[in-house]
């Protein structure tokens, strides 16, 4: 147990931060102190009181504040918060040192980028608002403490799922370690939250007991794609009762979503058979899109060197049947500028920001409807970078050309 952990949970526990308005910073730091001992007592003010000798956070240029010049950075370059210097001494004691790791990378760091840098982040918005109007005459204090009640539930819940999370790992190791290599279905006795396990292995179907009788099929995504190693045939999806019964040929098909992401049938040799009629099915057709600026159409057309590399990339990680579609950015000549100065050479887009969101969007619609394994992207930042950042939004893959010793390399965008 920490030096900190022991403090935080004596008797007459006490600690203090800054009074005015508050962030999820100094909020989640609260509600983690709270987390280790419900009774601690927390005083908010605008400067620590000489003789006070409990924990001191976001506040005195001490070890848990950050607002100091030498205040820490992570390795990754994302500085520390007040959140994250008391996660980096009590996270360890809570979900283990793996777990914690874990949970500051995906969710302490995105909390203290914000409070340092101020980049979005909606979570910090929403515990923001909770800050009183400006115009409101009373204290902060209240709105502060409702705060930290709503970020305590979250931290519970949070680090109820990373231990659940952990328990459904060990619980697939255990089952795959009883499954036939060879089977692409894995039955699982009860259900098991396991997509991420299961990503960079051939099973292709899953099936558990449902909730409400009769038994689930998942069709497994493979590793960093929106696509399913094998997909429900077409004709299944979005039928139930006789029409699925009529589609596939077994009398206890109940039902299969329009989206193609769960089936459910009576019984468990029925799922077993459904499985195994959708992968004798499957055919192996998978898309990589190609987005580049029209001017450069006939470059792309004949550029056979990058066609194949993206080929290649598509089969070392065991996709067949790879075709590459094009499409093409709208290039800048067709946005309205304003007049451009003869001096600077700068000019304006006249385009209002839902107009803006409505054209990467429509960008986006264009190349998602192939459901792509991947997107290759090529041409100005203009044309690319908005639609880069929405389709990393979506987890679709994004790959790149670089030049590494004069030759010619393919990149995933991380």
């Amino acid at each position: 147990m920490s030096r900190l952990i022991e403090q935080i949970k004596q008797k007459d526990a006490c600690a203090f931060t800054h009074g005015g308005k508050f962030h999820a910073d100094d909020v989640f730091s609260s509600a983690l102190l709270l987390y280790i001992n419900p009774e601690i007592s927390i005083t908010r003010g605008n400067s620590v009181p000489d003789d006070f000798t409990g924990i001191v956070f976001d506040i005195g240029r001490g070890e848990f504040d950050h607002h100091q010049k030498d205040s820490r950075i992570r390795e990754n370059g994302v500085p520390y918060a007040a959140f994250g210097l008391l996660w980096e001494a009590v996270g360890a004691d809570i979900l283990g040192e793996e777990l914690a790791v874990k949970f500051d990378e995906s969710f302490v760091q995105p909390l203290d980028n914000n409070d340092n840098t101020g980049e979005k982040n909606e979570l910090a918005t929403l515990i923001g608002n909770f800050n009183p109007s400006w115009d409101y005459e009373g204290g902060s204090d209240e709105a502060f403490f409702q705060a930290v009640s709503v970020a305590g539930m979250i931290l519970e819940n949070k680090f109820e799922r990373y231990r659940g999370n952990e328990r459904a790992d060990k619980r697939v190791e255990e089952v795959l370690a009883k499954h036939d290599p060879a089977s692409r279905i894995l039955v699982l006795p009860e259900f098991i939250p396991c997509q991420k396990a299961l990503s960079e292995t051939d099973i292709a179907f899953v099936i558990f007991p449902s909730n409400r009788g009769g038994f689930c099929i998942q069709p497994q995504k493979r590793e960093y794609s929106m696509n399913y190693k094998c997909s429900f045939p077409a004709e299944w999806l979005g039928l139930e009762g006789e029409e699925l019964v009529n589609a596939t040929g077994i009398s206890g098909a109940i039902f299969c979503h329009k989206g193609g992401f769960i089936m459910t049938v009576k019984e468990q040799d029925e799922a077993v058979k459904a499985c195994e009629k959708a992968l004798f099915l499957h055919k192996d057709s998978s898309v990589i899109v190609w987005y580049g600026s029209k001017g450069d159409t006939a470059a792309m057309a004949c550029d056979s060197q990058t066609d194949e590399l993206l080929i290649n990339v598509a089969k070392a990680r065991g996709i067949k049947g790879v075709h590459i579609c094009h499409v093409d950015a709208m290039p800048v000549v067709q946005l309205e500028l304003t007049e451009i100065d003869s001096e600077t050479a700068y000019a304006e887009v006249l385009m209002e920001k839902p107009q803006w969101k409505a054209y990467v969007k429509e960008q986006v619609k264009q190349i998602v409807k192939y459901r792509p394994e991947a997107v290759y992207v090529e041409g100005n930042a203009f044309e690319t970078y908005p639609v880069i950042r929405a389709l990393r939004k979506k987890h679709i893959p994004v790959l790149t050309m670089i030049e590494n010793k004069e030759k010619k390399i393919m990149v995933r965008i991380p």
